[in-house]
């Protein structure tokens, strides 16, 4: 019976990871994250470097294995890979969690630090199934407004970390562990009460925060869902079959509205949109309606390559601003490595990898000025705020999540443009070819959203705003100038309390 206690004990952080993982959409509420986090830090408190390092790799593969379930479909060996190189992450920020007054605050930074890696490295980012996608329907989400998806990490850690620690130093919790630890000290105690408290401050702070400021005006917008059958890939599926799904439900709209949004690659061309038919089609759209057309395109350039451009046209029917896409899908859009990865695996899903944009993402039109995030860029917070602060009074999510044949990437998806809208404080509106479509106002509030597979039109008066946020003003910089703030001083004091027992001892 003691070894399988000392087994379940050893297997506590992963149980915490998968808490974690079980928060983000669509599976299980926000709290559980904040329960996960309490049991990831009430394992990693007392032990050795080598223990604290296994304890966050277990909580990082608990909680990857669920968030990122949705890479399976696409290859077991990638999803296996990808969740151990970025659980490494959690393992080296456990590892280098100090012990003592300052534990709280310095883990819960060196845990952010983490999931801020996860963004940039490897393959320029992978932030899908973050632990702040799980946060957008609860109270924490505010603070997003403040310091972006960054502080809202913190904040998840921070409130998880001081309940495991108190949970921990608790009379009574853990009789065995208890024999080979001192009980928990007043200043201990009251520092996790300090961090809680913190969590609370900033929560209120967010909640009255800046959002946006008031409308600058309104605009009718049609959000143009085709509809379709899911977990196919686009080599499965025609590209003439799904251009002819948002035809079909255009032709259903008729005026007033001021913009229509089609999704990302929906027309899906053999060559340049301006050598092709379909560029008269579009412009005949947009004068039918008059009303801007924003659309989807990609088109081949030579044997290997392709671009991602989301274009715009006027109600004249003029071409009027063109946009590609910055951030692609690794494995996805592009092949990293390709020589290299040639040999692992079959790359014939795909043959082009796109080419990567370098503009703000801002689309000038007459609906307005739009901040364009392509698909997978709403899961980074600087692409958003790059198209804020060159102008974006609407933020405009043209999508593609066809391919996955379950809801978990869609609502992922869903989870990320909310932040993107609280963030920033603006109206954001979603289209995608087979759904998740939506309406989401600046708060981060689903206003209207499609179901999966279905053919659909959103009708939706939206605000164009012009107000910044404390986030869109100051960025990432300073919460994580704070992180490493933290970190620095949790080992200050974890020294000096070491020292002082060195002397009384």
């Amino acid at each position: 019976m003691k070894r399988v206690g000392r087994v379940l004990l050893g297997l506590a952080p992963l149980a915490g990871g998968a808490l974690v993982g079980l928060s983000l959409p669509p599976l299980g509420p926000w709290p559980l994250a904040i329960a996960g986090v309490a049991v990831i830090s009430a394992s990693v408190r007392g032990r050795s470097l080598r223990g604290r390092a296994g304890a966050g790799m277990l909580a990082g593969i608990g909680q990857l294995a669920v968030s990122l379930a949705w890479a399976v479909k696409f290859t077991v060996l990638g999803y296996v890979a990808l969740v151990v190189i970025e659980s490494a992450m959690f393992a080296i920020a456990c590892a280098f969690a100090p012990s003592g007054r300052g534990r709280v605050p310095a883990l819960a930074a060196l845990l952010t630090l983490a999931e801020w890696a996860r963004q940039s490295w490897p393959f320029g980012g992978v932030p899908p199934g973050g632990i702040a996608l799980g946060q957008v329907g609860g109270p924490l989400a505010g603070t997003a407004r403040l310091g972006g998806t960054v502080l809202l990490v913190g904040v998840t850690y921070l409130a998880g970390a001081a309940i495991g620690d108190l949970a921990a130093a608790a009379p009574g919790t853990s009789p065995r562990r208890a024999q080979h630890r001192r009980p928990a000290s007043p200043r201990s105690l009251a520092g996790g009460l300090l961090s809680l408290a913190l969590v609370v401050g900033l929560c209120v702070w967010g909640a009255v925060a800046a959002d946006g400021g008031p409308p600058l005006r309104t605009l009718r917008v049609a959000v143009v869902q085709g509809g379709g059958r899911r977990g196919l890939s686009d080599l499965q599926v025609p590209p003439s079959v799904v251009y002819a799904a948002a035809l079909k439900e255009t032709a259903a709209v008729r005026p007033p509205v001021g913009l229509v949004l089609w999704p990302e690659d929906v027309v899906a061309l053999g060559q340049p949109l301006q050598d092709s038919p379909q560029r008269a089609q579009l412009a005949g759209i947009a004068r039918r309606l008059r009303a801007t057309l924003v659309a989807g395109v990609t088109y081949p350039v030579g044997t290997t390559r392709f671009r991602n451009e989301i274009v715009a046209y006027s109600p004249a029917g003029a071409l009027v601003a063109v946009f590609e896409k910055v951030h692609r899908v690794p494995f996805g859009e592009y092949v990293p490595w390709r020589s290299f990865f040639s040999h692992l695996a079959n790359l014939q899903a795909v043959p082009r990898d796109a080419i990567a944009g370098t503009g703000s993402g801002l689309l000038a039109t007459p609906a307005g000025r739009l901040a364009v995030l392509v698909s997978y860029e709403v899961f980074f917070a600087s692409r958003g705020r790059s198209g804020v602060r060159a102008g974006g009074q609407l933020i405009v999510v043209p999508t593609n999540t066809s391919s996955y044949s379950n809801g978990q990437a869609p609502a992922q998806e869903i989870a990320a443009s909310r932040l993107q809208a609280i963030e920033e404080g603006r109206d954001l509106v979603q289209a995608a070819p087979t759904g998740y479509s939506a309406v989401i106002d600046n708060r981060g509030n689903v206003r209207q959203q499609t179901s999966l597979s279905v053919a659909a039109v959103l009708y939706a008066t939206v605000s164009l705003r012009g107000g910044a946020t404390l986030y869109e003003r100051a960025g990432d910089l300073p919460t994580l100038a704070l992180a490493l703030l933290a970190v620095v001083a949790g080992w200050a004091l974890a020294l000096v309390q070491r020292r002082r027992e060195r002397r009384n001892s």
